[in-house]
């Protein structure tokens, strides 16, 4: 059953101007200090079903605002939360081609391109933006533009070239 931890409807925090926040369910990092504990747990959160899609398309161009897609977690890239993420872009890019999406992992962009697999490849080839790498709490820096750590890097889609 796939899981996400909740949404943020009218978000000006996560990224330049307004966004719909999508946060997943679960995470392999543990990252010391995590602004998000609560999402680690596979098994919290609540149930995804086609009617919080359906609210989360529809939350995309509410009230005449485009709002950019912001997923982060938990883990979007993990096994057991790519499939969700996958599925959530494939279906926000059917209704509108041209979306942003900015997505948060505590991946590596190498990391990333290494494992290489089908999910990874669409979910990098069709975000506008990847923030990368996990928090690392000595190296945290709250004057950093959509980051928590200095070791984080956002990578923009003209730099994200099919994985190479």
């Amino acid at each position: 059953m796939m899981r996400y931890s909740g949404i943020i409807y009218n978000d000006t925090a996560a990224a330049p101007g307004v966004c719909l926040t999508f946060f997943t369910q679960g995470c392999p990092h543990h990252c010391k200090g995590c602004h998000n504990p609560e999402t680690w747990d596979y098994e919290g959160g609540q149930r995804f079903t086609n009617d919080v899609l359906e609210d989360i398309i529809r939350g995309l161009r509410a009230n005449g605002v485009n709002r950019t897609l912001c997923i982060m977690g938990g883990e979007p890239l993990c096994d057991r939360n790519i499939f969700l993420t996958t599925l959530l872009i494939q279906q926000v890019k059917a209704k509108y081609p041209n979306q942003k999406i900015y997505l948060w992992t505590g991946y590596t962009y190498e990391e990333l391109v290494k494992r290489y697999d089908n999910k990874t490849k669409y979910v990098l080839s069709n975000i506008d933006c990847l923030i990368d790498g996990p928090f690392i709490e000595e190296l945290r820096d709250t004057t950093l533009q959509m980051r928590g750590s200095s070791n984080q890097r956002i990578i923009y889609s003209k730099e994200i070239v099919n994985g190479k």
